[in-house]
């Protein structure tokens, strides 16, 4: 009697059989193949939209401060053109990015000891609410720069309609509230140089402040607007 043996039940499968036939030709024939294919759609589309999600996202919050913001008017230092002038860009500044104009400012003493380090410096980028108080214009349609009246860690939610809280960052020894630099056209630079020159020989010689309207936005993000140089207002 034939015994029958695990060699004489060898069982041949699909696989098996294609395993045997292909050979690594056909796999690098089918691995070109594959990677010939277009990619889907989606592939594309979706790092596109994070892209120009990125790049409108900038503009956007500009142009939602700008809509849902409250007119504020901020004063510079008193200026000559070499100091505003700096490239092709304009240089702001503020005096109430001075330490030596905060400290005058109630809360000031509390907020700084409480972002001090142990050395007693302050921590850089350690966020700052100033807030500021509008005052009426003896004179029609004449501008003056926003009181501040008090200093917060926090952003407030009880302020009245003639205040406003801006939001800044301590850096380098200075207040930021990011509306120092903007660039601004050649000719243009040249109209701002030639006017702040006019004041200075108007005053006798004396610098003249800049005054700048901005838009501060209900979490005290600011966008600037224009500014003012005597009776001349430049957009930005």
């Amino acid at each position: 009697m034939k015994s029958d043996s695990p060699e004489s039940k060898k069982t041949t499968t699909p696989e098996s059989e294609l395993s045997e036939k292909s050979t690594f030709k056909d796999y690098l024939k089918a691995t070109e193949q594959k990677a010939n294919q277009p990619l889907p759609i989606w592939r594309l589309v979706v790092p596109l939209l994070a892209q120009v999600g990125l790049i409108m996202s900038v503009p956007t919050h500009a142009a939602y401060t700008d809509v849902t913001g409250k007119t504020v008017i901020l004063q510079t230092l008193p200026v000559d053109s070499s100091d505003v002038m700096q490239n092709s860009a304009l240089a702001f500044d503020y005096n109430i990015s001075r330490i030596s104009t905060l400290r005058k400012v109630n809360g000031w003493g509390y907020w700084a000891r409480r972002h001090a380090l142990r050395n007693g410096q302050i921590n850089e980028g350690s966020t700052l609410y100033l807030i500021l108080q509008e005052r009426l214009s003896l004179r029609r349609n004449s501008l003056r720069a926003w009181k501040p009246i008090r200093v917060s860690s926090n952003l407030p939610n009880n302020l009245f309609s003639n205040q406003v809280a801006l939001k800044g960052n301590y850096q380098d020894g200075m207040i930021d509230y990011g509306l120092d630099n903007y660039s601004i056209p050649e000719t243009e630079r040249e109209q701002v140089s030639r006017k702040i020159s006019q004041e200075q020989e108007n005053r006798s010689g004396e610098k003249p402040p800049i005054l700048v309207k901005v838009k501060v936005d209900p979490q005290g993000n600011a966008v600037p607007v224009s500014f003012t140089i005597g009776d001349r207002s430049y957009r930005f």
